[in-house]
């Protein structure tokens, strides 16, 4: 059976309290739960601050 990597780029609206690392980490394992994700992981974020509307 094959093996591809995918490299997704996901941005979240949050709350200041929510940390970005939690948001991965339910992503992941997300993820690895519907879709049969042999791995996942956080590599980066980058803060982008107060959207403008």
């Amino acid at each position: 059976m094959p093996r591809t990597d995918i490299y997704l780029k996901v941005e979240v609206d949050h709350d200041r309290e929510e940390s970005p690392e939690a948001l991965a980490t339910e992503l992941v394992r997300q993820l690895k739960k519907l879709y049969v994700v042999r791995t996942a992981e956080m590599t980066n974020f980058v803060p982008r601050g107060e959207e403008r509307s």
